[in-house]
């Protein structure tokens, strides 16, 4: 039998500006918070076509809460206006004052924010410190090396618009380049850390090269040069839960997965249909991959045979399909649902249309390999045409979401945002595996 999947959407943010980049909070104390930058480029005012184009952005925190199948689970707790934001991510581990976000901006700097109580009540970030990578560049991504929870000797990677990759210290509230050199031919959009070996980084740009480096030998030599992708590489990220394995995605809409041992030719390579903005890798579950395909919605892909030595193409096993415009943020939540969502009884025909019940768009299909269900709750917190409403989730810290060999079912929460349109969504997943079709084929 083929296994059973459904995406429903919780709540749907307009965020005004164009968003691009989501990001869960790692921390314990703070699974249930929510950050989503935006990038918003300014056209010159008639007459002044000379003049320099401004890039603005808002940095937004949200806190996400289940009270009930009535009101929305996200509260927007604060915004900040800053510079365009190319890339927001958290450190994985706290700091004594908090949980620690690190911002890529379009004024070319990277910069930190702390997580803690305001006198007024409520969290809020606060300014921590910043650190120019370039000068006349844009930041266009950034990671720490915290990966597998590890807090000593923290540091960041980042990448810009000139090819350059900086490395950079946290230490005592302040941020110190360690190294910056040329890495690509045109913009670096990606860069990254092996979170097994923090000395060895790895990026990708526009030159259609993946390139790997070691910290401990001369940057400017980097230890390989793959071209296997065939267009700009925009997406790097190492397995927390798996040595070697390292996740990359590319214009030219290919999912690549890689052992860092052999760089030569990937284990495995997955078509998704559209350029890929953003890869994570599931915070508990290692064979679990969440991809952001611009122009092709969302997509999570089962990684198990591939990871196994199966070969092959990775297989989609959920799609999100709701947004309106380009896929680029997207981000799992490590919030655990308290219980499992109730089976979907048999189909019938609602009682009254859904522009008379106020109901919004849901969307059903079928592939050859699963079926796929994405569904929209209605203004009352009711899913159509179910009429069942969602579980409330517990913001317990730690709380492990993955399932076990022996588990009937998963649910996760997740957001994703989307550009043109200026949406941040946050949906749930819900999944019956079959273990059997999931294993790897054995001679």
């Amino acid at each position: 039998m083929a296994w059973k999947s459904k995406t429903r959407n919780l709540q749907v943010v307009d965020t005004e500006l164009s968003a691009d980049t989501v990001e869960w909070c790692p921390v314990p104390s703070g699974h249930d918070i929510l950050a989503c930058g935006t990038y918003q480029l300014q056209k010159a005012k008639t007459g002044e076509d000379d003049a320099p184009q401004s890039r603005t952005g808002r940095l937004y925190l949200f806190e996400f809460r289940r009270e009930g199948s009535v009101r929305p689970p996200l509260t927007q707790l604060q915004h900040i206006n800053t510079a365009a934001i190319l890339d927001l991510k958290w450190c994985h581990v706290p700091f004594p004052g908090g949980a620690v976000l690190g911002v890529a901006a379009a004024t070319g700097e990277l910069q930190l924010h702390t997580l803690s109580d305001s006198q007024e009540g409520g969290r809020r970030l606060h300014p921590l410190c910043s650190v120019e990578v370039g000068a006349e560049r844009l930041a266009l991504s950034l990671d720490w090396s915290t990966g597998r929870m590890e807090s000593s000797d923290v540091r960041l990677v980042a990448s810009d618009s000139a090819g350059c990759i900086s490395v950079v210290s946290l230490a005592e509230g302040s941020l110190a380049t360690l190294s910056h050199w040329k890495a690509h031919d045109f913009e670096a959009w990606i860069s990254a850390f092996s979170y097994w070996d923090t000395q060895l980084v790895y990026s990708g740009g526009d030159d259609c090269k993946l390139r790997g480096w070691d910290l401990r030998a001369a940057p400017s030599c980097p230890t390989f040069t793959s071209k296997r992708h065939s267009m700009g590489v925009c997406s790097i990220h190492s397995s927390p839960h798996r040595e070697h394995i390292l996740a990359t995605g590319s214009y030219d809409e290919q999912v690549l997965l890689w052992d860092g041992r052999n760089m030569r030719q990937p284990l495995s390579e997955t078509p998704v249909g559209g350029g890929v903005w953003r890869l994570k890798w599931h915070p508990t579950d290692p064979h679990l991959l969440l991809a952001a395909c611009m122009h092709n919605d969302f997509h999570i892909l089962h990684c198990q045979q591939a990871l196994e030595g199966g070969g092959g193409a990775s297989r989609v096993v959920a799609s999100y399909t709701l947004h309106n415009s380009l896929a680029y943020g997207a981000d799992w939540s490590q919030l655990a649902l308290e219980e499992p969502a109730p089976c979907s009884p048999v189909a019938a025909e609602p009682k009254e249309s859904l522009a008379e019940s106020g109901g919004h768009l849901r969307i059903q299909y079928e592939s050859p390999t699963t079926s796929f269900d994405t569904s929209m709750e209605d203004d009352s917190g009711r899913y159509i045409p179910e009429g069942i409403a969602a579980p409330p989730v517990t913001t317990t810290a730690g709380t492990a979401l993955h399932p076990n060999a022996d588990a009937q079912s998963a649910s996760y929460v997740l957001a994703s945002c989307s550009f043109y349109d200026h949406m941040l969504h946050v949906w749930r997943w819900d999944w019956t595996p079959d273990h059997t079709a999931l294993k790897p084929d054995r001679c």
